[in-house]
């Protein structure tokens, strides 16, 4: 056993309850804390500086995406495009949640979203219902780019905690679709950005994780859950991502990532860890610390996507949060 995997076991208990009870009221302390987090982004979201499209109708709901273009954005444009998904531990939280960071993108000269997704307080979804509406979602910004004037082989997931896990998941997972989409246009982005993800969530070789393991099961999960766990589906030609983690966070350990990263790099795929001392969980959010983990983690977010070549020039973060 690995001193990662040793590492993860033993801290699997501190953040267990976040992947395992999805109902709104009795969340256990670590789905509780991140719930928390999430809720001080209103919903429904209040975004008047971008447009609303509804990219999935599931019964009476329909699920949109905020669009932020650039300034001088046209249809004729073949630009790239960023999409975010919310955390609040697949059970509430809200897409204004990356407003902040969809506006700098935008100001950088790409199409950026965030997107609504079902969960469980709202619709009693469970986290592979999660992750089909992400799938759904990037599948209809490539079907639609022409139309938004997106590059459809520039297109970046991204996301926070259980947004983060979304965001994983369909850059490495196959199949969880919504039934009866167009499969023949892929769901998996070209690149993913993503912010203490949840990024395993069944026993991996080498690992006892015991009871913990027997608790994570179908009813709570939606499948079975090594098929919703994005570390257990890495393999050669996985796109490229950038993960950002805070090294205190006992909601979703840093190890998890640890984990994560050593997969994808064994497999040949690229995979950029960055750690924070002492950082817990939602660290990177626009308004904590004066927005000091807010810049640090966009700028190298930004250093990035330039080194794919989907952003031209240095990090514009400072002149962006200047008043």
């Amino acid at each position: 056993m690995t001193s990662c995997q040793a590492n993860l076991a033993s801290t699997l208990s501190l953040w267990v309850a976040l992947a395992l009870t999805l109902s709104a009221h009795s969340l256990p302390g670590a789905e509780r804390n991140a719930a928390r987090g999430a809720s001080r982004f209103g919903y429904p979201p209040v975004l008047p500086d971008a447009r609303a499209e509804t990219y999935k109708t599931i019964g009476q709901t329909n699920l949109q995406l905020y669009i932020f273009a650039p300034a001088d954005h046209a249809a004729t444009n073949c630009r790239p495009a960023i999409v975010f998904f919310f955390g609040g531990g697949w059970t509430s939280g809200s897409p204004q949640q990356f407003a902040q960071q969809c506006r700098y993108f935008a100001s950088r000269g790409m199409v950026a979203m965030t997107a609504d997704y079902r969960v469980a307080s709202r619709h009693g979804a469970k986290p592979a219902q999660c992750v089909a509406d992400a799938k759904s979602a990037i599948r209809w910004v490539r079907q639609n780019a022409a139309r938004l004037g997106i590059d459809p082989n520039r297109i970046v997931a991204a996301g926070g905690s259980a947004g983060g896990h979304l965001a994983g998941s369909i850059a490495v997972i196959p199949g969880l679709d919504e039934p009866g989409e167009d499969t023949s246009v892929s769901a998996v982005p070209n690149a993913a950005v993503l912010f203490n993800p949840v990024l395993v969530l069944a026993p991996l070789e080498g690992n006892d994780f015991g009871r913990l393991a027997s608790r994570l099961t179908v009813e709570r999960l939606g499948v079975e859950p090594r098929m919703v766990s994005p570390a257990h589906h890495v393999k050669a030609g996985d796109p490229p991502i950038i993960v950002f983690h805070g090294k205190a966070d006992t909601t979703v350990p840093f190890s998890t990532s640890e984990v994560f990263a050593a997969k994808m790099k064994a497999a040949g795929n690229r995979c950029e860890l960055v750690g924070f001392d002492g950082q817990e969980h939602g660290f990177f959010n626009y308004g904590r610390e004066a927005n000091r983990f807010f810049r640090e983690t966009l700028t190298k977010a930004d250093q990035f996507l330039a080194s794919l070549g989907y952003l031209t020039g240095p990090p514009r973060v400072e002149e962006f949060l200047k008043p």
